[in-house]
């Protein structure tokens, strides 16, 4: 054990945390997607292959060992949406979004959520996170505009063509409107809530995205996360559960330029 500790090197250490940082953001990136499903299934033809070879099967066992040596380009043409939208992301250095961007695009949705509740209009506002929600905007309306409270509201109002379904925002931009989302299969959710919750809850309970629900009955304003529901906020309390979710702390937020600073320095 000395000896390996030894003759481990500083390269190795930072080969294994490089490879452990992209694993993590692998599984980031593909948690609560189609791709852990057709990750488990490549994984069981894997063990499957082994094992016909193991007990002798020598038909399945010449039929999977040609299917998985095309295995890179089967996980290319399957996982293309992925690798691009990954790709995409390591363009992105992590300190180009600042704490005053954060609080103006909560502030807008505020400001609508704020609206939406005095004029008893639903709604259902979805923020993504570091889960990417592609699976459940693919048949959604696209909008691709800068946030606004103003057009928030808009989506919602009953006259609206897109006011069904929810409307998701990624950073400061509104993806997509009249987004249908997967209720909620938990049995000891109130009676009381009706489809929006349970929607809200439901993408929830599958990704890290945040929620806000507006009740058209009761003008209630609901934050759901990670399959909990905390109902009947003020605009106040809603602000600060936002702000603590999406607003970095100031060392947070500089944290990167620090270390940056700190290497020039030494």
């Amino acid at each position: 054990m000395l000896d390996l500790l030894k003759s481990l090197r500083w390269q190795d250490i930072a080969d294994i945390l490089i490879v452990a940082f992209i694993i993590y953001h692998v599984i980031i990136m593909i948690r609560g997607t189609r791709a852990v499903q057709m990750l488990v299934g490549i994984g069981v033809l894997i063990v499957a292959y082994f094992g016909a070879r193991e007990l002798e099967f020598m038909t399945l066992y010449w039929l999977l060992g040609t299917f998985l040596s095309s295995i890179f380009l089967i996980i290319i043409i399957v996982f293309q949406r992925d690798i691009r939208r990954a790709l995409t992301q390591v363009g992105q250095t992590p300190f180009t979004k600042t704490e005053h961007e954060s609080a103006e695009s909560l502030e807008e949705i505020i400001k609508a959520t704020r609206y939406l509740s005095r004029q008893q209009i639903g709604s259902l506002i979805v923020l993504e996170r570091e889960t990417g929600l592609k699976d459940y905007i693919e048949s959604a309306h696209l909008i691709d505009a800068k946030l606004s409270s103003e057009l928030l509201i808009s989506l919602f109002i009953t006259s609206s063509p897109l006011h069904d379904g929810g409307v998701v925002i990624r950073g400061d931009r509104i993806l997509t409107a009249r987004c249908v989302l997967p209720l909620s299969k938990n049995p000891y959710i109130s009676k009381s809530m009706g489809t929006r919750h349970r929607a809200a809850i439901g993408l929830s309970e599958e990704t890290d995205a945040v929620i806000i629900v507006v009740s058209e009955e009761t003008r209630q304003i609901s934050l759901v996360q990670h399959g909990a529901i905390a109902s009947d906020l003020d605009i106040s309390q809603l602000r600060s559960r936002l702000e603590a979710i999406f607003v970095p702390k100031p060392d947070q937020t500089h944290i990167w330029k620090h270390w940056l600073k700190y290497g020039k320095n030494s």
